[in-house]
């Protein structure tokens, strides 16, 4: 028996209990997919430890003949009715291994998520550091509805934006969630510089003597930056290994975060210094989940203009969690974010 899942122009067929992806090309006008080779994999197993679906996402920058390669991944099984959900790493240009936790929501829904363009395994620009022309808000989402239309869901998905995701937030999605994402960047770094100042004294002072003398690269800023870090972004010792790629590969080519943002959290000195969602946010029509944690670099105060913006939301705290709360408290982020969307 033999299965269309017009969605994501995947092909599935029943084998022998199994379900079988078929390697397929996909061309929309000037957006082309082009998918990996497919797992083959029992169908009533948990979806989030089958290995994913993967791809790519060929598109131009508008304006310009740069050819840009977006790598995505797919977890879960097809299921006829159920609208699939797109997650927006943040950043930007943190590379999306660290979001691995919300491929449990596999075993419920197709669940999508990429690298955007200038980190991990999508396409770099590492020649356009510091050129703020270049790198916009605007460029992420022509990349997310690239993406949207290569995949053939413009009209059917949800959308989660964790932290800079959120801020690419789209109000055609079926239902949003913004997860940790500011309301506007002052209110962010207000919060963030509040938490700073409550850092032992060793740490506050390595922050400010080497922020004084441009010296931002030195070990000793790093180790007070890391501390804060694990305060505030991550509760967890390690690192899960895929927080730590992310981490690496941020790394590997800071393009991005330092030409937007700037060298950590809580010195924002790019054009996303000014950025204010109150804009957006009140065109937002549809049911909406804001995400925090009690600890999280993205406080209360930084959120809670959602609530007065967008008419139909709600909002979730986790108490034993920082900035990545679906690793802090996986199970319950999981089941929270499931009721939501289903």
């Amino acid at each position: 028996m033999k299965f269309s899942f017009s969605l994501l122009a995947l092909a599935i067929s029943s084998v022998s209990g199994a379900a079988v992806f078929t390697r397929q090309t996909q061309g929309t006008d000037d957006v082309t997919v082009t998918w990996d080779a497919a797992p083959v994999a029992d169908s009533n197993a948990r979806a989030s430890i089958q290995p994913p679906l993967s791809g790519d996402v060929k598109w131009t920058i508008p304006g310009s003949k740069l050819a840009v390669k977006t790598h995505f991944k797919v977890w879960g099984w097809t299921k006829i009715g159920v609208t699939p959900l797109v997650v927006l790493h943040g950043g930007p240009g943190i590379p999306s291994n660290y979001l691995t936790p919300l491929s449990d929501l596999g075993s419920s829904m197709p669940v999508i998520i990429y690298d955007q363009v200038g980190c991990g395994t999508s396409t770099h620009f590492a020649d356009q550091m510091g050129n703020t022309t270049f790198w916009t808000e605007g460029l992420f989402i022509t990349e997310l509805w690239n993406v949207l239309k290569g995949l053939g869901i413009v009209n059917n998905f949800s959308l989660m934006g964790h932290s800079w995701g959120g801020i690419l937030a789209s109000r055609r999605s079926k239902k949003l969630i913004l997860a940790s994402t500011p309301a506007t960047i002052p209110l962010w770094l207000e919060a963030a510089n509040k938490l700073r100042s409550e850092l032992p004294a060793q740490y506050r002072d390595a922050l400010n003597k080497h922020e004084a003398d441009g010296t931002t690269d030195d070990p000793e800023y790093v180790g007070a930056v890391d501390y804060f870090y694990s305060l505030h972004v991550i509760r967890i010792a390690p690192y899960p290994a895929d927080v730590q790629a992310s981490f690496d590969g941020l790394g590997v080519d800071p393009t991005v975060y330092l030409t937007m943002n700037g060298p950590n959290e809580f010195s924002i000195s790019g054009p996303l210094k000014t950025w204010d969602g109150s804009s957006f946010a009140k065109k937002v029509n549809v049911p909406t989940l804001l995400t925090n944690g009690k600890y999280d670099e993205g406080q209360d105060s930084a959120i809670a203009p959602y609530t007065t913006w967008i008419k139909n939301v709600q909002w979730t705290h986790f108490q034993n969690s920082s900035h990545m709360a679906f690793w802090e408290e996986r199970s319950l982020y999981i089941s929270t974010v499931k009721k939501f969307l289903l």
